[in-house]
């Protein structure tokens, strides 16, 4: 044989095992994994045995083909043995685009990141502990990594964009609790959704696809600092409703930093009358636009001035209208701080002194590293989880991440000209199942999500009265990711414990 022949035959050979490497490779990435460990804790000094399983789940598309490598954490209590009686919780974080850490080692899995809520954290080492505002005495648990995050990955001819948009995702994670509820036999296990941010946002639509598309309905729905119609975060050009529902917030995150001329003792009673403002005379003086005389301006000015911890001067400039990164950048410029977005007590170095809006979050950026550490020393040391496999806290570092807003639930006469809206979805959910309850955890100094604007939403959903007794509202007096303060983490605890295990009581 001549040498190029040689050559070319080794070529071929070489090529032939490159591709069948790569073909098992992706093979083994269509077939479900499990990594079970044993534990043991004390919630409320009750020892409980419990099963860990870090694993995945395959979904299939209509053709009967892999798409997507699904990955979650459950924690199942040992000993049970009629399911019918044990609940079981499925919760994920937002984004969209993040992975569960954030729910999983801050409140709801078995172990949990100690932080310095809200002083300054610092580099490592952090602390780990175990976790007893877990509501795994009460609830088995399912922590969710959406495709793109976690050891979630979209498999054979898919893609992860595949994936990434309101309607794609909520099919994928219905998709997701349907397989996991047949694979471990919880067809008759009481069902609950528990989401954080963009979670919520989700959640509404998953609980309307499940019982729509699947037959499974939801027991009840946790809404961890809920937002439903992404139109009141938007602060678009000519729409006056971010304005107005974001105001309470900036007049609690004033108060908390002592920005209230003659600052008064009760927060509860001092909100509530920022509200009766922010809902009467401000949205009616917003309404009227040019049409506004100049004695109700200058009397609007003087009280958003005494609410907000702003001067009138700069209220004046702004036309009465100051976004969120605008008052996150003002309301402490004067020391060179600036305010969190997630969590308004928080405060951190402005670098841009001149800046106008503020370009990052305070506290993300204190909590973000140590939650990181935690949970990847957690997961590949007492979960047993390889160190090869690479977990995405987010998908924001795939080049190509974009999501797709549209979905057509929430469309009015002009298609996807609105910005996204699930509440439709909810109202169809709470009126298909008329038995289903929902929980709503607000945190006060949350300038992501604001109080106001949930409030809002549920004001406005037409819901038939016997249903909305169905809601309950919950408030904390702390930021987004509440259950990082100690205080608010006990309160949690036992405001999601109560629901669950009062709504599966019979009716």
């Amino acid at each position: 044989m001549k040498p190029s022949h040689l050559f070319k035959c080794l070529l071929v050979l070489l090529s032939f095992s490159v591709r069948s490497f790569a073909q098992s490779d992706s093979l083994a990435a269509m077939k479900p994994e499990k990594i079970i460990t044993k534990h043991s804790i004390k919630i409320d000094n009750k020892s409980i045995s419990y099963t860990a399983t870090v694993g995945t789940l395959i979904l299939k598309n209509e053709k009967d083909e892999p798409v997507a490598s699904f990955g979650y954490t459950a924690y199942t209590k040992d000993g049970e043995t009629d399911m019918g009686k044990r609940p079981i919780t499925f919760s994920y974080n937002g984004g969209p685009g993040s992975s569960s850490i954030w729910l999983h080692m801050g409140v709801m899995g078995p172990r949990r990141v100690v932080v310095n809520d809200p002083s300054p954290n610092g580099p490592a080492p952090y602390k780990l502990e175990d976790n007893n505002y877990s509501i795994l005495d009460i609830s088995d648990i399912v922590m969710m990594d959406p495709v793109g995050t976690g050891l979630s990955r979209a498999v054979g001819k898919a893609k992860n964009s595949d994936f990434w948009g309101v309607d794609e995702d909520i099919k994928s994670v219905s998709q997701f609790i349907r397989n996991y509820v047949n694979d471990n036999e919880r067809w008759n296990s009481p069902k609950y959704l528990l989401g954080e941010s963009y979670g919520t946002f989700r959640s509404a639509g998953v609980a309307d696809y499940l019982q729509e598309n699947i037959g499974i309905s939801v027991n009840g729905i946790i809404l961890v600092s809920n937002v439903l119609d992404i139109r009141q975060l938007a602060f678009n050009p000519g729409d006056d409703l971010p304005f107005i529902v974001n105001f309470p917030t900036y007049a609690a995150t004033s108060w908390f930093h002592n920005k209230i001329p003659n600052k008064p003792t009760n927060l509860d009673a001092f909100l509530k009358e920022v509200r009766a403002f922010s809902f009467g005379d401000y949205a009616q003086a917003l309404m009227k636009g040019d049409q506004l005389g100049a004695d109700e301006k200058e009397k609007v000015l003087n009280k958003l001035a005494a609410y907000s911890g702003l001067n009138k001067e700069y209220w004046s400039k702004a036309n009465l209208r100051v976004n969120e990164p605008q008052f996150a950048q003002e309301l402490l410029r004067s020391t060179g701080l600036t305010v969190g977005r997630l969590d308004s007590r928080y405060k951190g170095i402005t670098q841009d002194k001149l800046a106008e809006y503020a370009f990052y979050d305070p506290q993300s950026a204190d909590i973000s590293p140590a939650f990181t550490a935690a949970f990847m020393s957690y997961y590949t040391t007492e979960l047993k989880v390889s160190k090869d496999k690479n977990y995405n806290t987010g998908a924001y570092s795939f080049p190509d991440f974009k999501w797709n807003w549209k979905h057509p639930r929430g469309y009015g006469f002009f298609g996807d000209a609105a910005p996204p809206n699930t509440t439709p979805d909810l109202l169809n959910a709470m009126s298909s199942n008329p038995k289903m309850k929902v929980l709503v955890l607000n945190g006060i100094y949350d300038l992501a999500t604001p109080f106001a604007g949930t409030e809002y939403t549920f004001d406005h959903m037409n819901l038939d009265p016997k249903i909305k007794e169905n809601i309950t509202m919950k408030y904390y007096e702390a930021g987004h990711m509440m259950y990082i303060h100690n205080e608010s983490a006990v309160k949690f605890k036992k405001d999601v414990a109560d629901f669950i295990t009062g709504a599966i009581k019979p009716f």
